[in-house]
């Protein structure tokens, strides 16, 4: 457990010799000369040098063999060359931390390998020279860790030391342990020289006695083999009373001390939170975790666009040789947060916008004004166009127009223009958008209550129909169908008595069999509406129609918003797989025994081109598709959901779903006596109710145009592109984001700079055409150091979670698996060869901008979308995919890292949430109650300890083991912490895209197999390594690149 001498660990390009007394060293010296033998020289030699010393303790404390000062530093063993050969993956030394900034070297002698460093960190680096103990210093006394011959546990633990990081201390239960005069932190020292005892723990792997490993009460990290395999076993331990189990052999690092994002989104917080001032070219916005409040000064707020890095260089090969991505993140329609002005309306006439001649950009601030105003240069391809002469005025001294900011588009980075005929489809103003209801009302959908459900609480609902402002009513007209083997339509003429059912049997041959009535206001036909839901249940309540159709149903809503000439959203509620005799009709092929193969290819790309066609007939009407699925088995969310994908649209998905808004049925159907609360209904009609309502732009088309010497090449999200430039998006909401990859056609200049402006032609949910424009401009380097500097990880991790979902259909898991840490490898492989100063191959170095890509990468490839586990049905791994395509930048950060939120001491008269913990389960006790949450999971972990007081009043239980965990909602009680709780969970759950169930989990239960699996930063068996486990192999991927 003593200090290395260097070069013991790094690895370099010539072999080391062993010493020639290497096969019997002394006992006093073996912590330096036992290093040769932990690269798998004479493994052997480990069990026969072991054994003797523990079976001869007086030798281990003779003072005068532990006093030698001359022979701490011996010349020859400082001057062996490094070895070339690297330990197996399981026994590979951790790398050292340095969180870089980057820059020039600093002054002074480099780090020597095998050093400590001191924790404390300078604006430089975190590693600066410490103070080294004198050469003559004598080794802790006898009883602080006295030198013996390592044993596989120590070597590992030697390793460990070498990480840049201190261990963690061990917690007291009992006794105090006896102080030293050893320093808290482990200062430099010279090799050969013992660190500070209290740091490390006993031969076994184990804590001294006394200490635990994880805290009283903690819940202990999961079982299951690492990146590089299974633990060492157990070896004989200087402790025999506190045996040491294999998955706590390799937990001897404080995790607290490697890059935590609970402490960089904190920091950011601080630093950035308040007011963001758009008006400098390539600033990097503050996190998406960070409250603030955007100030547009001419360049567009980050909620609307983001870039991967914010200094592009100059030349493609500099990004090659980085291999960051150059990408764009658009939420074209993104929320803006209270107190940010809503995006001004121009209105330029009949002449329309005034545009480039060449490039066809729209006027905006970054244009350059010429000749007395009379012609402005394009930013984007440096053309000059003439200015009309009713957007004429004069320059003042500093080449700026006198009516700058009265004009939106000449001081703004976000605006709206009003649309002329000419962007309107045959030059005719649209309609108002229309939205269709499609119901399953097959046998399973009345069994489990879903028809129930909707025709209950959907006029309600209707109430919150989306409407311009000023307005006081909606314009967006409504309409209802239902299927299951035919398709029904209904007449809600406002002139009828009654709705009228018309029944379309043949659906080969879809068309709407009435001219009128089929979409009508929700104001003029009210009555209808009521007497139209009240009669559903009632008309299909006896069917016993298994078999429904999906393709059929779809096309009869295309026909519906085709004959009205508008634009429009289909909501279709579907039960079952297809499998009637239909267009779309599908096959069972599910066999979750093909994920994580090369085969899983089969189950997760379409088995039917149908709904990919569907979804493009439907993008050219400007009908856009959400699928709400209510699945007790397998549906083929991969196939169904193309035509949802394609069209913008979303899928939601509730498997197991049961309503019970008709108790009676459910119970004479399924001979239920004891039926839970109606929370699953109530999480489908906070879902419904917020697609409804929600900021949507309709019939959109969306064009990125960029500055000389970049393009726009590839576009990943939720879409359809007939040609090469145009993104046709039959609806976008707040919640969709769209990412694009920039490519380089040439060289650019580092004093022009790189801009970018997004274009979306809509169609508002009043009936008006609009174009919505968003302005980025970036600053350009030809210094390697300013792209790290200047780099958003946020928007890194997104786009490159949604390219790796493109590769999954294309290549195999490994592949992409393997491409994803070959890629983050490179990132810090080329910031350690070209920003970095000189140091060890030992020290992991990472910039300050990205000092978590290995956190955030590692969860990546751990997630459901792509990898998954066992328990993962083929459904469930397909919806994962579709969601993640496309999230926006906030919901990644939480969707690969969940927020772990502490309830068992939340202050109750506090407004805000509670601070996070980092996901871990080392930060879990058992007499505490955890939320985690990711935006589409909740989970409440309640330990067995938990204050009974706490759980009377949250649970109206005194103990843990008599909480019903089978309900997904809490007791309405009336006591602070009850109301604090709930509040709690309300809050998470609005601030996030979905309505999230909430699930309990009790200590112990199976349940918390599950429960682990989302504690990202642990070892999950198969599944993945942990956050140290995969730094390890990041770093042996790096040093391998660098040799």
């Amino acid at each position: 457990k003593m200090g290395a001498p260097p070069g013991a660990y790094m690895g370099s390009s010539q072999p080391q010799q062993p010493a020639p007394h290497m096969p019997q060293p002394p006992p006093q010296h073996s912590h330096q000369q036992q290093l040769p033998v932990h690269h798998q020289q004479q493994p052997p030699a480990l069990h026969q040098h072991a054994q003797p010393l523990q079976q001869q303790p007086p030798q281990l404390q003779q003072p005068p063999q532990l006093q030698q000062p001359p022979q701490l530093q011996q010349p020859p063993q400082l001057q062996q060359p490094p070895q070339l050969q690297q330990p197996p993956m399981h026994q590979q030394q951790p790398p050292q931390f340095q969180q870089h900034q980057p820059g020039p070297p600093p002054k002074g002698m480099p780090l020597q390998p095998g050093q400590f460093v001191p924790r404390q960190a300078t604006p430089q680096e975190s590693a600066p020279p410490g103070i080294p103990r004198a050469p003559g210093q004598a080794p802790p006394p006898p009883g602080h860790g006295p030198p013996m011959t390592a044993t596989p546990d120590q070597q590992l633990s030697n390793q460990m030391g070498n990480l840049q990081l201190s261990r963690r201390p061990p917690q007291p239960m009992g006794p105090r342990q006896p102080y030293t005069s050893q320093p808290p932190y482990p200062y430099p020292s010279p090799p050969g020289a013992a660190p500070p005892p209290t740091q490390f723990y006993g031969p076994g792997g184990v804590p001294p006695q006394g200490t635990q490993a994880n805290g009283p009460g903690s819940l202990g990290p999961p079982p299951g083999p690492g990146y590089g395999g299974p633990a060492a076993p157990p070896m004989p331990a200087s402790h025999p009373t506190m045996p040491a189990p294999p998955q706590q052999q390799q937990r001897k690092l404080d995790p607290d001390q490697m890059p935590s994002p609970i402490q960089v989104i904190e920091d950011d917080r601080k630093a950035h939170g308040g007011p963001f001032y758009t008006n400098k070219r390539g600033q990097v916005p503050p996190l998406v975790t960070t409250d603030f409040i955007v100030h547009d000064e001419g360049i567009c707020s980050p909620r609307f666009m983001r870039s991967t890095i914010y200094s592009v260089p100059c030349t493609p090969e500099m990004l090659r040789q980085t291999a960051l991505p150059f990408a764009l993140c658009i939420s074209p329609f993104a929320r803006q947060a209270p107190g940010e002005s809503a995006l001004p309306l121009s209105d330029f006439g009949e002449e329309g916008p005034v545009r480039c001649n060449r490039c066809k950009a729209y006027m905006c601030p970054l244009m350059q004004f010429i000749d007395g105003g009379r012609r402005f240069q394009c930013v984007f391809c440096k053309a000059t166009t003439e200015v009309p002469p009713s957007y004429f005025a004069h320059l003042d001294h500093l080449g700026q127009r006198s009516d700058k900011f009265q004009r939106p588009e000449l001081c703004l980075g976000s605006y709206e223009i009003v649309a002329t005929k000419e962007y309107c489809k045959n030059s005719v103003f649209p309609q108002p958008p229309a939205f269709l209801f499609l119901l399953d009302v097959s046998y399973n959908s009345i069994r489990n209550g879903l028809v129930h459900i909707f025709c209950s609480h959907i006029q309600t609902i209707l109430q919150e129909l989306p409407r311009s402002e000023g307005e006081s009513e909606s314009k967006v007209r409504v309409g209802f169908i239902t299927y299951s083997s035919v398709v029904h339509f209904y007449n809600l003429k406002a002139s009828l008595a009654q709705p009228q059912m018309l029944v379309v049997p043949d659906v080969h041959d879809m068309f709407v069999p009435l001219l009128d009535g089929c979409l009508v206001s929700v104001q003029e036909a009210s009555s209808l509406i009521d007497s139209l839901l009240e009669q559903i249940p009632v008309m299909f309540g006896e069917t016993r129609e298994t078999e429904t159709v999906l393709g059929s149903a779809i096309q009869a809503g295309l026909e519906a918003l085709k004959a009205a000439e508008c634009s429009g959203k289909l909501f279709v509620m579907h039960t079952s797989l297809p499998i009637a005799d239909a267009p779309g009709k599908l096959k069972n092929r599910d066999d979750r025994k093909l994920l994580g193969t090369d085969k899983e290819k089969s189950v997760l790309t379409p088995q039917s081109p149908f709904y990919n066609q569907l979804g493009q007939e439907c993008v050219a009407a400007g009908c856009c598709v959400d699928l709400f699925l209510f699945h007790n088995a397998y549906v083929d969310v991969a196939t169904v959901g193309q035509v949802a994908k394609m069209t913008g649209g979303q899928v939601y998905k509730y498997t197991y779903f049961q309503s019970t808004a008709d108790k009676a049925l459910v119970q004479r159907e399924s001979n239920v006596q004891g039926l839970q609360e109606d929370v699953e209904g109530a999480r489908f009609l906070e879902d419904l109710r917020r697609d409804i309502s929600q900021p949507t732009a309709f019939d959109a088309v969306m064009r990125v145009r960029t500055s000389t010497g970049i393009r726009p090449t590839d576009f990943y999200g939720n879409y359809y592109m007939a040609n090469t430039t145009d993104v046709e998006l039959a609806a976008v909401d707040c919640n969709k984001c769209v990412a694009v990859e920039i490519k380089y056609d040439d060289k650019l200049s580092e004093e022009e700079g790189a801009f970018v402006q997004v274009a979306l032609l809509y169609t508002t949910c009043g009936g008006q055409r609009r174009l919505r424009i968003h302005n980025l401009a970036l600053a350009t380097c030809s210094q390697m150091a300013d792209m790290y500097r200047n780099c958003d990880l946020d928007t890194i991790v997104n786009f490159l979670s949604k390219q790796a979902v493109r590769q999954l259909l294309e290549q195999s898991p490994r592949q992409v698996r393997d491409g994803c840490i070959g890629r983050g490898a490179q990132m810090l492989a080329a910031y350690r060869k070209h920003c970095a100063s000189p140091s060890s191959s030992g020290q992991l170095i990472l910039p300050e901008c990205m000092k978590l890509l290995p956190l955030y990468l590692n969860c990546m490839l751990k997630s459901d979308a792509l990898a998954g586990g066992p328990e993962l049905t083929t459904d469930d791994r397909s919806f994962a995919m579709l969601s993640l395509c496309s999230m926006d930048v906030a919901s990644t950060v939480a969707y690969f890292y969940p927020r772990l939120l502490p309830l068992h001491d939340v202050d109750v008269d506090s407004l805000e949430l509670p601070t996070a913990l980092r996901c871990t389960a080392e930060k879990i006790r058992e007499d505490g109650c955890y939320l985690l949450e990711n935006g589409i999971h909740m989970f409440l972990w309640i330990g067995m300890a938990v204050d009974p007081d706490f759980l009377q009043n949250v649970f109206a239980q005194p103990v843990a083991a008599r909480i019903d965990i089978d309900k997904t909602s809490l007791l309405e009680l009336n006591t602070p912490i009850s109301r604090r709780v709930r509040d709690i969970i309300a809050r998470v759950r609005m601030e996030r895209q979905r309505c999230m169930r909430l699930t309990l989990v009790r200590q112990g239960d199976k349940m918390e197999l599950v429960f682990r699996q989302f504690l990202v930063e642990d070892r999950h068996g198969d599944l993945g390594p942990s956050y140290v486990d995969f730094l390890c192999h990041l770093h042996k991927e790096i040093r391998n690149l660098l040799s």
